[in-house]
C-alpha cells in the first residue's frame, strides 16, 4: 500500500484482486500496476481442498462409433478453470537477458524516496537513480530505473520468470518474536529471487528495509499510518512496515502461505520501486489526481501488478525441497479471493476477483509478461 492513501506522500498497503487471466500464450494485454495491500475482514474462502487444477489444453474434435476423428486443424483452447483440481505452477522455459555488467550489490544505489508533488509534464531535471531525462541510463553500464510503464523493458520478455529455488523458512509462530523471524528469512529469499532478475536488465538493487510496529499506529517518510483493515502491511520508499496486529493472526492463525502471500506483494512494490515502475505509476496519479478515476485506476494497475509478482513468487518457490509446501501455496491461492475493493469498499486497489485472478496469473505460469496489468484493458483492473 501507497502512504500517499493516507497523507501527502506515497506509500503501499495491500487488498485487491485481478481479472479473469487469459493462459499462457496470451501475453498482450495484462493487469497494472500496484499499491498497497489491505487485510481481508473475513477468512480465506472458496471450495475446501485444493485450488483448481492447472487448466488443460483441449482439441476440437468429432467423436464417432468408438473412433476419435480429428476435424481440420486443431484448435487449442486455454480454460481457465476454478474450484477444482489442483493448480501446478510452470517454470520459466528461459532466464532474463544477461546482465550487461555485474555489479556488486554493495555498489548498488539505494532507492531514493519520490516527491509527492504532482508532476504534469514531461522531467526537467534527470530524476535520481543515474537515470536521463527519457529513463534511459545516463551511463549504459551503470545500473539505473527505468521510469515506463507498458513497455517497461522487464515486461517484454515473454518467456522471462523467476529461477525455482528452495526458501527455507522458520516454523510459523504467531507471536512478535516468531512473525518477525519468519519474514526476515522471507525477505532473504525474495532477495534471492528478485536481485538477479532486475540486474539481468541493468536495474538498481538493495533490499528493502524491514519494520516491525508493535503500536496501533507508526510513523514512515509517507505519513503516520494507522494499523486496520486497510493496513494489513505497509510500503514506502525502501521501507517495508510488518505490524504484528495487521496480520490478524486471531484469525489465520498457523496459515503461513497466507502471510507470505501478503509479504510478497508488499515486496512486490519494491521490485516496482527498484525497476523505475513505481515512479512512473506515480508520476501518472499525481498527474491525473489521485482521487480522480483516472488516478485510482492507475493505483490499481500498480496493486494489481504486486498481486502478480506475489504469485510468482510462491509459484516459482513450492515443491523446490525448502518450506514453501503445497499446503502453504494452496491456502494463499484461495486467500486471495478475501482481499480487495469489495472487502475495503475502497476503488484503488481492485475488486475481490480481480485481485484474486492477478495473483493466480504469476503463480500458475511465473511469467512476468503476464503480469503487465499497464497494458491490460480498464475492464481487467476494475
Amino acid at each position: 500500500m501507497l502512504a500517499s492513501e493516507f497523507g501527502s506522500t506515497r506509500g503501499d498497503d495491500e487488498m485487491t484482486q485481478p481479472p479473469p487471466w487469459q493462459g499462457p500464450g496470451s501475453h498482450g494485454q495484462g493487469p497494472r500496476p500496484s499499491g498497497h495491500h489491505p487485510s481481508p475482514q473475513q477468512g480465506p474462502a472458496g471450495p475446501a481442498g485444493r485450488p483448481p487444477r492447472k487448466p488443460a489444453w483441449p482439441y476440437a474434435v468429432a467423436y464417432g462409433a468408438g473412433s476419435l476423428l480429428l476435424v481440420g486443424v486443431l484448435v487449442l483452447v486455454y480454460v481457465f478453470t476454478t474450484g477444482t483440481g489442483t493448480p501446478t505452477p510452470t517454470h520459466p522455459a528461459a532466464p532474463p537477458p544477461s546482465p550487461l555488467t555485474a555489479v556488486p550489490s554493495s555498489e548498488s544505489p539505494a532507492p531514493t524516496p519520490s516527491t509527492s508533488s504532482e508532476l504534469t509534464g514531461p522531467r526537467s531535471t534527470p530524476p535520481a537513480g543515474g537515470a536521463s531525462a527519457e529513463g534511459q541510463p545516463a551511463d549504459p553500464n551503470q545500473p539505473a530505473k527505468i521510469f515506463k510503464l507498458a513497455d517497461h523493458p522487464i515486461l517484454q520478455d515473454p518467456d522471462a520468470g523467476l529461477a525455482n529455488r528452495a526458501c527455507h523458512l522458520p516454523g510459523w509462530q504467531s507471536t512478535p518474536e516468531g512473525a518477525e523471524a519468519f519474514f526476515t528469512a522471507a525477505r532473504e529469499c525474495l532477495d534471492a529471487a528478485w536481485e538477479p532478475f532486475l540486474r539481468a536488465y541493468n536495474l538498481p538493487f538493495t533490499p528493502p528495509r524491514l519494520h516491525f510496529p508493535s503500536s496501533a499506529s507508526f510513523d514512515t517518510q509517507c505519513g503516520r499510518i494507522n494499523v486496520g483493515i486497510a493496513t494489513a502491511a505497509y510500503y514506502c520508499e525502501g521501507d517495508l512496515y510488518l505490524p504484528y496486529d495487521g496480520l490478524q493472526t486471531q484469525q489465520y492463525g498457523d496459515t503461513p502461505g497466507v502471510y507470505l502471500a501478503l509479504f510478497a506483494h508488499e515486496y512486490g512494490h519494491h521490485v516496482q520501486e527498484m525497476a523505475g515502475i513505481m515512479d512512473a505509476a506515480w508520476d501518472r496519479i499525481y498527474a491525473e489526481g489521485k482521487d480522480s478515476p483516472a488516478g485510482r485506476e492507475m493505483s490499481r494497475r500498480k496493486e494489481l501488478q504486486a498481486q502478480c509478482f506475489s504469485g510468482m513468487f510462491l509459484g516459482a518457490h513450492v515443491d523446490q525441497g525448502g518450506s514453501i509446501t503445497r499446503e502453504m501455496y494452496n491456502a494463499a491461492w484461495y486467500d486471495q479471493e478475501t482481499r480487495g475493493d469489495d472487502t475495503s469498499g475502497t476503488h484503488d486497489h481492485g475488486t475481490n476477483a480481480n485481485y484474486a485472478k492477478w495473483w493466480r496469473a504469476g503463480a500458475y505460469d511465473n511469467r512476468i509478461v503476464d503480469c503487465n496489468t499497464f497494458a491490460a484493458p480498464s475492464e481487467d483492473v476494475a
